[in-house]
């Protein structure tokens, strides 16, 4: 069973810089693809940006292109989320998923974190 446990998140001012961590145990061997959604109250989960664990390609939301880069420590197991340049509208609770099977394009993953909460202030 994948477990995943984020830190990192808190409080920033528009413009702040602040890097998420996702812990990753119970077998990275099964794992195709990790991922960032994120959720704001009353809004529905997004997605924000995935990683291929055997080579780090990548996948982004259109709206954290530039912004925010996400990478993997294969020797740590552990999956990033540098995001610069914060703005306000990014405030939400940042969840870390990993999937077996589906490709970094999907939006279905098995296995999920109980979240970080990130809150830009203006």
């Amino acid at each position: 069973q994948v477990q995943l446990v984020e830190s990192g998140g808190g409080l920033v001012q528009d413009g702040d810089s602040l890097r998420l961590s996702c812990a990753v145990s119970g077998g990275t061997f099964s794992i195709n693809a990790l991922a960032w959604f994120r959720q704001a109250p009353g809004k529905e989960r997004e997605f924000v940006a995935a990683i291929r664990w055997r080579d780090g390609f990548t996948n982004y939301a259109d709206f954290v292109k530039g912004r925010f880069t996400i990478s993997r420590d294969t020797a740590k197991n552990t999956v990033l989320l540098q995001m610069n340049n914060l703005k306000p509208e990014d405030t939400a609770a940042y969840y870390c998923a990993a999937e077996p099977r589906r490709s970094v394009y999907s939006n279905e993953y098995r296995f999920w974190g109980q979240g970080t909460q990130v809150t830009v202030s203006s």
